[in-house]
């Protein structure tokens, strides 16, 4: 009886974690953007306190992070569109290599063929083969890319997306407060107690530090892919760069996506072998970053279990492609402060990973 209780409430669980999940899902253009505006707040939070301090209100407050949040989106935007346009204009001069390459692989086949079949000429008396698939080769049309329709279609959305960007972000940090005091009052607190604002307030400059952090690694990143792509000779280095910084916040997809991209501009520019070779050092150095670098630095406040981190930017992607790739874990980041208390001052066992022998003991709290 008993685990056919537990079985039922097992079932009810994942029942409601799908039908959530879809929700979710289906109401991306309206949840994706609140969630990331709700993110950006969170992380311009030291911002706006350090306004209020210099005598500021919280309207005029609130107004200047959202006009700063405004400003660095549109520059990222248009310093990147000169590399959208290369990649698009480099795709036919990829997909004529690309076919030049599969007509050097067939002719190598059929030569081989011939040699077989002069080989076995009393086994095979004709073969038509050739000029059927040959025929199925040159008959196949490709997808065409959009164009300026399909643009003007899409731009009503994307506007919309971003005025409920700007008003949740302009409201959340002009009503911080009263959005905590009602926080406060649906959530569940750590260890059994109410939650408390400072409670908040601690998850709140625990995803502020970590985006922080991850920001000025991935500058880090994005500059020293700049200037391997520049002693390379690609063109638009400080671009690429650029790109490189943005689409690492993007964990596992964007980093895949960047080195693709990689590889189509290296075909476009370069012959041979070497055409592989800035996809290559990307590799390297984002290996490098996400092994050694990444880990010394956030692995110093926080320890998150690589399954839950890998979950959480799974599901975020799922739901929201690169949106929730990129709020996934400062989202996962501020739950775990939240529900579980400060994170490396406490030992959530079944969220954050074990530390070793001499490190299993809870440190004392870190002033923040």
């Amino acid at each position: 009886m008993v685990k056919s209780e537990s079985a039922g409430r097992a079932a009810v669980i994942v029942i409601a974690a799908l039908a959530v999940g879809y929700t979710l899902q289906a109401a991306e253009a309206i949840i994706a953007p609140v969630v990331l505006a709700l993110i950006a707040g969170i992380v311009l939070s030291p911002l706006s306190d350090l306004l209020e301090r210099w005598g500021l209100g919280r309207t005029i407050s609130a107004l200047l992070g959202l006009f700063i949040t405004l400003i660095v989106v549109a520059s990222l935007v248009l310093a990147l569109q000169p590399i959208a346009m290369r990649l698009i204009q480099a795709l036919p001069q990829v997909a004529s290599d690309l076919e030049d390459a599969l007509t050097n692989l067939r002719s190598t086949l059929s030569d081989l063929s011939t040699m077989s079949e002069n080989m076995a000429e009393t086994l095979s008396p004709t073969g038509g083969g050739g000029e059927a698939a040959q025929g199925a080769s040159n008959g196949g049309g490709g997808e065409e890319l959009p164009d300026m329709r399909d643009a003007l279609m899409l731009a009503p959305s994307i506007l919309a997306q971003i005025i409920v960007f700007a008003g949740t972000l302009f409201f959340f940090v002009a009503t911080r407060d009263e959005v905590y005091t009602f926080l406060r009052r649906v959530l569940p607190g750590h260890d059994g107690r109410r939650l408390q604002t400072s409670d908040l307030r601690r998850a709140e400059r625990r995803v502020a530090h970590y985006f922080l952090t991850i920001t000025l690694i991935n500058s880090c990143l994005g500059i020293a892919v700049a200037g391997a792509l520049k002693l390379m000779g690609l063109p638009g280095a400080l671009q690429w760069g650029l790109l490189a910084f943005f689409m690492n916040f993007v964990v596992y997809l964007g980093p895949a996506v960047f080195g693709i991209s990689l590889i189509i501009a290296g075909v476009a520019a370069f012959d041979g072998p070497y055409a592989l070779l800035p996809a290559a050092s990307f590799f390297l150095l984002n290996m490098t970053e996400g092994q050694f670098i990444t880990p010394s630095l956030v692995g110093r406040e926080m320890r998150i279990n690589p399954l839950l981190i890998f979950l959480s930017v799974t599901f975020g992607l799922w739901i929201w492609g690169p949106v929730g790739g990129i709020v996934a874990i400062p989202l996962l980041v501020w739950l775990l402060v939240v529900l579980t208390g400060q994170a490396g001052a406490v030992d959530p066992r079944p969220l954050f990973a074990a530390e070793d022998g001499a490190h299993q003991a809870a440190a004392p709290t870190k002033p923040n």
